[in-house]
């Protein structure tokens, strides 16, 4: 399409448009002053008509009428009733991007290195991309994790720390989402489960602010989109989430970290994850198999990473590795290094700015993530996390990891490790054999503690699990003493709302009435007294497992 030369000339156009809400209608736009093959906002003609002026999340122009301003005059109501024919088409080649989120999942795979376990999905998805090493999530729970990867700032900063946040607010106007500046970009963004038929409903999203899902997303699937357009799917699977599937196997060779008491329910219990983790593989091979099948897998970049660690007692809802440090894997065809093994300390708050360039996307200032295919980011130097309460057990913990060390802040010290939490003692059968063991004087722990230590240090090298505390230690007072004024930095730096008192906005005595009524009444349907003994609720996990 030849542009007139002359600047006085005006371009009328009428586009179809599909907006936010998916939605379709009719938009009249003009630009007028250009420059040979320039519209709107220094935009090509044909940017323009992707981005809908920013109007639009999709846009086919209907008609388009280069004319003088004289001859525009002229024709103003003939063009009123202009009978509309679709004059042109843009071809868009941008890259769609998929995020696999699974949820509550541990580097236990096959291609990390964990034997026994059968992954063959995600092994060929590591082995066709790039496997990181060092990932880890900035919270160890669901909500306040996902609230922090699709914003990109850390969920501290915006008050969604609090798992579940009870007095949730909107996102401040400083702050945007992935999924809205993919929109403004022109992709169609889907939230579903992957299967091989779309969706009826959106899938889990689980943020800590106000938001509405059907403005957040434009649909389900990805085949709701108009031909042609780019798209950016989040697809979500509940594995290895609690409750798992019952293992049909053992696992011999696969080792159970060692702060966990060796006995047939601990043996079972850790079954049972692996179980639940060969079916997320089987899904994502479903949805890999159907990338292939549609004829989309060599123009998409398939991130597959887990919300945070995995759903185990010092797991999930701890800042230790077991509840941060997750699988990621990045496929890309010829953009991205097949069978590469990337050992920078990486943090899923990458993911945003990661998105937003490979699809060509302005990435914001304000983000505290960085682009993962820089060649020139050589990896972050501390990562930090934080953990608030979760359900009814309240807290303050703050964590900042380098390669060699971790240090974590303990804000409560006089809260046990071990505090009441209905949902760990309803669906945590090691819970209860740690309390077992510890009262029959069979096992102990630091973790079994009254009371914590204000701080912790541990040498992530000579110590991976975590379990020598080094905080007092006068060999590593320099260490200590650099981790502790880099984790204050950041806390000022960043905005930390994590000391602002919850009990002012929120009832937090019938936030734990309501949690305690939900534990009791499961305990109950089990035929179980809630504040009975330990060892009567053992037994019944045995019974429940299949071991005893």
């Amino acid at each position: 399409m030849q542009l007139p030369e002359e600047s006085e000339f005006l371009c009328f156009s009428i586009v179809k448009f599909r907006n936010f809400k998916n939605k379709e209608g009719w938009l009249g736009g003009r630009s007028w002053g250009f420059r040979p093959g320039i519209g709107v906002d220094g935009l090509s003609v044909e940017d323009g008509f992707r981005q809908g002026n920013r109007v639009a999340s999709w846009a086919e122009p209907y008609l388009i009428l280069f004319m003088s301003f004289p001859l525009l005059r002229s024709l103003r109501g003939f063009l009123s009733g202009f009978f509309l024919i679709p004059l042109l088409s843009f071809s868009d080649d941008r890259p769609h991007v998929f995020w696999i989120i699974s949820d509550d999942l541990g580097p236990e795979l096959g291609c990390y290195g964990y034997p026994d376990v059968d992954t063959p999905h995600l092994d060929r998805l590591a082995a066709e991309g790039t496997r990181f090493t060092h990932a880890f999530a900035t919270a160890p729970v669901c909500s306040s994790s996902r609230t922090a990867f699709q914003t990109g700032l850390y969920q501290t900063t915006i008050g969604g720390h609090h798992h579940d946040t009870r007095d949730k607010k909107p996102l401040p106007d400083s702050a945007t989402t992935v999924t809205a500046e993919m929109q403004k970009a022109g992709y169609f963004v889907t939230n579903g489960r992957g299967g091989k038929t779309p969706d009826k409903r959106l899938a889990k999203s689980h943020f800590n602010w106000i938001y509405d899902p059907r403005e957040f997303f434009d649909g389900q699937d990805w085949t709701q989109r108009e031909d042609g357009q780019p798209f950016f799917a989040q697809v979500q699977f509940k594995e290895p989430h609690r409750a798992f599937v019952q293992a049909e196997k053992k696992y011999p060779n696969a080792p159970i970290p060692p702060y966990y008491p060796e006995h047939p329910v601990t043996t079972a219990d850790w079954a049972n994850y692996l179980a639940s983790i060969e079916i997320l593989d089987q899904k994502v091979g479903i949805l890999l198999d159907r990338l292939d099948e549609e004829g989309l897998a060599e123009n998409t970049l398939v991130i597959f990473f887990g919300d945070h660690g995995r759903p185990h007692v010092r797991g999930k809802q701890w800042l230790y590795d077991g509840g941060l440090h997750v699988p990621m894997i990045a496929r890309w065809p010829g953009k991205i290094e097949a069978g590469k093994v990337d050992d920078r300390l990486v943090s899923l708050i990458d993911l945003m700015p990661t998105t937003l360039a490979a699809a060509g996307v302005d990435v914001p200032d304000r983000l505290v993530g960085s682009n993962l295919m820089d060649p020139d980011f050589s990896g972050h130097e501390m990562l930090f996390a934080a953990r608030d309460r979760c359900g009814d057990a309240p807290d303050r913990i703050r964590s900042v990891r380098t390669r060699d060390f971790k240090y974590i802040r303990n804000f409560h010290p006089d809260i046990p490790y071990m505090q009441h939490s209905g949902y760990k003692r309803a669906g945590y059968p090691v819970d209860t054999v740690m309390r077992v063991l510890h009262e029959e004087g069979k096992w102990t722990s630091p973790f079994m503690a009254e009371t914590r230590p204000k701080e912790e240090l541990y040498d992530l090298r000579a110590d991976p699990n975590e379990m020598k505390n080094l905080a007092g230690d006068p060999e590593y007072t320099e260490t200590l003493d650099s981790l502790r004024k880099a984790l204050d930095r950041w806390m000022e730096e960043t905005g930390d709302q994590g000391a602002v008192d919850e009990s002012l906005t929120v009832d937090l005595e019938k936030v734990m009435e309501e949690k305690w009524d939900t534990y009791a009444k499961r305990m109950r349907r089990r035929g179980l007294d809630p504040e009975g003994p330990n060892r009567a609720y053992l037994e019944w996990w045995e019974k429940e497992l299949g071991v005893k």
